[in-house]
């Protein structure tokens, strides 16, 4: 049986699990807050709060020299030097709905997505609404948008490979992962199924074998190109968002919350949990 442990508990909602710089960082959407902890020693799984976002839902990720980028209603946010969050990239002209995840590719090129319709209003009763209205959108390095995908279903987790030539979304309403191929000037490309994962796919993170780790509703799997199933290990609750870190990259951190639709967001106990286990494969 695998060895599951708690990093830290008591998240509203948590979220956008990353592992940058020694330490591990997640969202809490709820909260609005970007959390990091570090993982060893006497301060281990106690967080401390970064920057505030009034955005939900709201990840991030960090270009080459360092910078935080954060998602948001209206586009790119970035960290600023006094902690807060400032106005990065303007992306209201390509969706009303706001934005959801992000991934920064080696060229400094920073891909977003959104799902494109009102989940926490009238379109959230009726999901089949938005189910293939979600976009990918390519932010240059000096901050001009486009979109680079649409009619994708509810895209959420991304992850680019290593060499830059191919970007995995996870699409959790067609409970399967997409790959794209990356062109050089930002566009996406040769669009095909990569893996299709029963109970859906949330938050990714590849492996230095190129098998991809994923939140799901029983909590996260490893799968392979093509679709088989490697290892699962198996939660309380779903699995919200997963990434591969720690001392030697074999940790993998899963951020769980119990989930009640999106009506009931906010309300009721924090019930977020940041879970380790540790695996053979380390990030890629």
């Amino acid at each position: 049986m695998t060895a599951i442990t708690t990093l830290t508990d008591g998240l509203a909602m948590g979220e956008s699990a990353r592992w940058h710089d020694g330490r591990f960082w997640c969202s809490d959407w709820v909260a609005g807050e970007i959390l990091t902890m570090a993982v060893n020693g006497p301060d281990a799984g106690k967080p401390t709060v970064v920057t505030r976002s009034t955005s939900l839902p709201f990840c991030f990720d960090w270009t080459a020299d360092g910078t935080m980028l954060v998602t948001g209603h209206d586009g790119l946010e970035r960290l600023g030097p006094d902690g807060t969050l400032v106005a990065h990239a303007d992306l209201s002209h390509l969706s009303d709905y706001g934005w959801n995840e992000v991934a920064v590719h080696p060229s400094g090129v920073a891909y977003v997505n959104g799902i494109n319709f009102d989940m926490m209003g009238a379109d959230g009763m009726n999901f089949e609404l938005g189910s293939e209205r979600g976009l990918i959108a390519c932010v240059t390095p000096d901050c001009d948008g486009r979109i680079v995908a649409d009619t994708v279903a509810f895209p959420n987790g991304m992850a680019i490979t290593p060499d830059g030539a191919t970007l995995l979304v996870a699409e959790s309403f067609a409970s399967r992962v997409s790959a794209f191929d990356v062109d050089d000037d930002g566009s996406l490309v040769n669009r095909r199924v990569w893996a299709e994962i029963d109970g859906g796919a949330d938050g990714v993170s590849l492996d230095a074998e190129g098998a991809l780790w994923c939140a799901a509703q029983g909590g996260a799997v490893r799968v392979a190109q093509g679709g088989e199933i490697l290892q699962r290990i198996e939660l309380d609750r779903p699995a919200f968002s997963v990434a591969l870190g720690g001392p030697q990259g074999t940790t993998l951190f899963m951020v769980a919350n119990e989930w009640n639709g999106p009506e009931n967001i906010g309300k009721g106990p924090r019930t977020g949990v940041v879970y380790l286990s540790e695996v053979e494969v380390p990030a890629a």
